[in-house]
């Protein structure tokens, strides 16, 4: 191997080892709860239990990524959970109709991919804060599932909800893929240019890099997350419902900000988010086992997010004292 070679090698693993700085901590607490659940559920060792589980994460996890890019990228998205009604009712209403399964999962993430990256350009193109815009976008676009689908309905081919809901581990198969094209995506110029957009866009654009192409391509590719969960939630119920994605806005914001992505933008890796996503799917499920009302799901995850924020901040106050 080259000096040069050796150099970025180097330079690369010291990187992943910053970003995976505020993982470490959530990967155990995520560990230590998946360790409980499979005391509680034994099942879940199975092939069978692990795709049931699988399938419960797999819509949460989607939308964490949605969130964590547009987050890196310096923005943050309320739209998210709309987008999802939106991705589930297009799923229901298309795939049984004359544009069969490839034809309505094709218009599914086109839709995701046209509507996020509309909202990324008036955001890039306008100046206007992000947290406006998506929450326009999320009123329009969760009036728009309603008018496509005004109540729960439609329907999803039958093999599609076995292959995807059904007792093999398609789910986490699919996690696996999308990680994949996701660390694709980073060696691509664009998504170089993403980190570097979010946490000084300027500096990043007199270096010449694609800011404004980086920022709305985030925003792209959130929503073409964010429909595909929908799309996902549409085969597990075998229906479309237009406001069955209202909780994933603030469980994105939650998972993401427990995987140590920033809100200013540049910081935080996407396997982070992806943990984050984990202990949160991990602990609603424990405390359903251990008997806790649903109201007490709320207030735990409150408290593990004013955590998250709260504890790098002491840390840093205590390491620099």
């Amino acid at each position: 191997m080259s000096a040069a070679a050796e150099t970025g090698a180097r330079l690369y693993f010291a990187v992943q080892r910053r970003r995976n700085r505020d993982a470490r901590g959530l990967l155990l607490v995520a560990a230590a709860f998946l360790a409980l659940y499979a005391y509680l559920f034994p099942g879940l060792l199975s092939v069978g239990g692990f795709a049931k589980f699988s399938q419960s994460w797999l819509p949460l996890a989607l939308v964490s990524m949605a969130q964590a890019i547009i987050m890196i990228a310096g923005g943050v998205s309320l739209a998210i959970g709309a987008m999802v009604s939106l991705g589930a009712v297009i799923a229901a209403t298309s795939m049984a109709g004359p544009l069969g399964v490839a034809g309505g999962a094709a218009l599914v993430m086109i839709v995701g991919l046209a509507v996020g990256a509309a909202c990324g350009a008036i955001v890039v193109r306008l100046g206007l804060p992000a947290i406006v815009v998506t929450l326009a976008a999320s009123f329009i676009v969760g009036g728009a599932a309603l008018l496509i689908l005004p109540r729960p309905g439609g329907a999803i081919p039958a093999w599609l909800s076995d292959l995807l809901a059904g007792d093999t581990p398609v789910a986490a198969a699919l996690l696996v893929a999308v990680v994949v094209l996701w660390k694709s995506y980073l060696a691509t110029p664009i998504g170089l240019s993403l980190y570097s957009a979010g946490e000084n866009p300027v500096a990043a654009y007199r270096a010449g890099a694609p800011v404004d192409a980086a920022r709305i391509a985030a925003y792209a590719a959130s929503g073409l997350l964010s429909t595909c969960a929908g799309l996902f939630v549409a085969a597990q119920t075998g229906s479309g419902d237009p406001v069955i994605g209202e909780a994933f806005t603030l469980n994105s914001i939650a998972a993401a900000v427990l995987g140590g992505v920033g809100f200013l933008g540049g910081r935080g890796a996407m396997r982070g988010a992806i943990a984050g996503s984990l202990l949160l799917s991990v602990m609603i499920n424990v405390m359903y086992f251990l008997g806790f009302p649903p109201v007490a799901h709320y207030i735990a995850q409150g408290l593990i997010i004013v955590g998250a924020v709260a504890l790098p901040q002491f840390t840093g106050r205590r390491s620099g004292a």
